[in-house]
């Protein structure tokens, strides 16, 4: 879209929402990166008979109207909405899209911050934020896994463990159907940790709603640390265990010396969430997510070479990550061994 485009249509589209007698739209720029949607930030003047109202905002947008994704993003929608009414630091969504433009659309509050992990453990002007991090992560996601997915039926069609499957034996199964399709090579290690995985199974539990991919580089910071959770497209109902062994993972660190997000101790944190949450935290179930999130990741470096390899997409980019196979090779190896 272009960005007269944008400003007119959303000048409409805000007007619409809003009953306002006009609305005027500014500052409207495409932000960079994203190559499954468009982002664009912007500010909406909203004049009232008796006040003029200021919103700063976001639009995501599929890049062309042949994406038959309309039913995704009315999804992506509810969950931030879910998200939102629960407590989590989120984005304040606006409004879900219509027939604006030629594309399907969604509209939330915009969040100032940072969202770069390096950016996050080097800064001198994050020291604060790095302190802080740990427990605001947890208070978050602990409101998030306390999302009722009953009371949100646009909530039935996210992904989740077939009646009879546990979420850990689901995640098990998708990983090795994703595992055989991708690799080219033989890989010995992620072999030991299927099988450690499967005979280790944790018992089966009451499925959670999961954000699916909480660590550093999909949160907002700023120097008071969080400020929102951002990039939802993996949620789904599984085990809550999930997202707590993600941030923890060695790949999601930045280079910090520490085992959650770089900058946190890991029992700190997993008590941080079971005073916010009244779970319980089965340390050996969430050893057990750790070893298969680290496998999970490698699976992802390899399917990513593959894309590259196959000729599909030419990126140096995807060549990298498949690089990176190896850290996870080693870093499995260490959870085996019972060393953080």
């Amino acid at each position: 879209m272009q960005t007269e485009e944008v400003e007119r249509g959303l000048a409409a589209f805000v007007q619409r929402n809003t009953g306002a007698r006009a609305v005027r739209i500014e500052n409207a720029a495409r932000l960079s990166g994203g190559a499954s949607r468009e982002t664009w930030t912007w500010d909406a003047d909203v004049e009232y008979d008796d006040r003029v109202e200021r919103i700063p905002g976001i639009l995501r947008a599929n890049p062309t109207k042949d994406m038959p994704a309309r039913a995704a993003r009315e999804l992506e929608y509810w969950v931030i909405r879910a998200a939102w009414e629960s407590g989590a630091q989120v984005p304040e969504p606006l409004w879900d899209g219509d027939d604006t433009f030629d594309t399907v659309f969604m509209t939330m509050k915009r969040v100032d911050g940072e969202t770069l992990g390096p950016r996050f453990i080097r800064g001198e002007q994050y020291a604060h934020a790095r302190e802080v991090l740990p427990a605001q992560m947890a208070r978050s996601l602990a409101r998030i896994h306390a999302i009722d997915g009953s009371k949100y039926p646009q909530l039935a069609e996210l992904p989740r463990p077939e009646p009879g499957a546990g979420p850990g034996e689901a995640a098990l199964d998708g990983a090795l159907q994703g595992f055989r399709l991708a690799s080219r090579d033989p890989h010995p290690v992620f072999e030991l940790a299927f099988r450690w995985l499967a005979q280790n199974m944790p018992p089966a539990i009451e499925p959670t709603f999961v954000h699916g991919d909480f660590r550093l580089g999909n949160l907002i910071f700023g120097e008071d640390g969080l400020r929102a959770v951002i990039d939802w497209e993996l949620a789904h109902f599984g085990d809550p265990l999930e997202d707590l062994a993600w941030v923890m993972m060695r790949s999601w660190r930045f280079g910090g010396p520490k085992p959650v997000a770089g900058v946190g101790e890991r029992e700190d944190f997993v008590r941080a969430y079971e005073a916010e949450s009244g779970r319980t935290v089965d340390r050996t179930t969430l050893r057990w997510w750790e070893i298969f999130r680290t496998l999970h990741w490698g699976i992802i470096t390899i399917s990513q070479a593959d894309t590259h390899l196959s000729g599909r997409v030419r990126s140096i980019e995807l060549a990298a990550i498949g690089r990176r196979t190896a850290e996870t090779e080693i870093e499995i190896l260490n959870l085996l061994e019972g060393k953080y």
